[in-house]
């Protein structure tokens, strides 16, 4: 039978500290009622200092992992590797004691889960990898600017881990495959302007914030409905099905707005829609993960449900996935 990369199961973490809308900066003269009604969320998590990527990433992967290290490839999905260089998923690996696995990351923003599962299947797929541990996780307090609003009340910190095995196409839990893209001329609507090689070619001191994360908001909205929705849409077609067919919709927990928009633009109902935005915020390329882990947690998620993926990030990038889902093992708790 036709190998096939398999979900065989799904984690997340949180960092402990709690931060509700009533808990923002005074300074950024808002209202819970206010955040609530633009952006969907109440409440969001935030490292503590000394507190890096690398740290959330471990949570949600020795919960996935259950004491089980048999993996051969570690792929992990961030924006804030614990240093520009280098990859943050081989001091993962070691500190997981998985061993000399193959561990690299993969950059795609919010995007970065749809990314790096897409890029997973390929790897079953070529016979590489048998046993595969992929986590996304991103701690966006690192890059906010502390009188950027906008951005201070949507983001959190978070990480969510899937476990994927060789299997094969038909059993539950196997990826049924992917739509992917970019549109790079767009690249300045979502960025974090210094650190990079660009600004340190020019020899000049970085500007006021450049340092920090920048996002046109209205912009990116209209971007990443239509994106979102276009590529749930062209998977649709690859794999056959209509929009009936979608039980279950996890989208990148970014906007409520943004969420309502793409399932009414796809003719989906919104019940359909499931998602943990409310409680966490946007936590980067963990949303998606994360929102899986708290869904089959609470038994949002029925095996034998079809479910969609869609994830949009800066670059511009955006993807789409569809799998069945399987009847996985109770997922531990997604904080402390």
């Amino acid at each position: 039978m036709t190998a096939a990369c398999v979900l065989k199961g799904v984690a997340g973490w949180v960092p402990e500290r709690r931060v509700t809308n009533d808990e923002l900066p005074k300074a950024w003269l808002t209202t819970d009622s206010w955040i609530r009604s633009r952006t969907g969320v109440s409440s969001r998590h935030r490292a503590g200092p000394g507190t890096a990527t690398s740290d959330l990433a471990f949570e949600a992967a020795r919960r996935v992992l259950a004491g089980d290290r048999r993996v051969d490839t570690l792929i992990l999905a961030t924006s804030t590797p614990d240093h520009p260089l280098p990859a943050t998923a081989p001091a993962l690996a070691a500190r997981l004691g998985l061993g000399p696995v193959a561990a690299f990351d993969v950059a795609a923003v919010c995007s970065g889960f749809i990314y790096a599962l897409a890029t997973a299947a390929g790897l079953v797929a070529a016979g590489v990898s048998e046993r595969l541990l992929l986590v996304a996780a991103d701690v966006y307090s690192t890059l906010l600017d502390p009188e950027d609003r906008s951005a201070g009340v949507v983001f959190g910190d978070g990480a969510g881990a899937v476990l994927l095995h060789r299997g094969v196409a038909g059993e539950h839990g196997a990826l049924l495959g992917f739509d992917l893209g970019t549109d790079g001329t767009q690249a300045d609507l979502i960025t974090v302007p210094a650190g990079g090689s660009r600004h340190r070619s020019t020899g000049q001191p970085a500007a006021g914030g450049d340092h920090y994360f920048r996002m046109r908001g209205p912009e990116v909205y209209k971007h990443a409905v239509v994106r979102m929705s276009d590529s749930v849409n062209a998977l649709l077609d690859r794999l056959g099905w209509q929009v009936q067919d979608i039980d279950r919709f996890v989208g990148h927990q970014a906007n409520a707005r943004i969420l309502s928009s793409v399932c009414e633009r796809i003719a989906l109902p919104k019940h359909k829609n499931v998602g943990n935005l409310a409680v966490v915020g946007n936590t980067g390329a963990a949303s998606i993960p994360l929102a899986l882990a708290h869904a089959d947690r609470d038994g949002v998620l029925q095996a034998g449900e079809r479910i969609v993926l869609a994830g949009f990030g800066g670059g511009l990038t955006w993807g789409s996935a569809a799998l069945i889902w399987p009847d996985l093992p109770q997922s531990p708790a997604p904080h402390p």
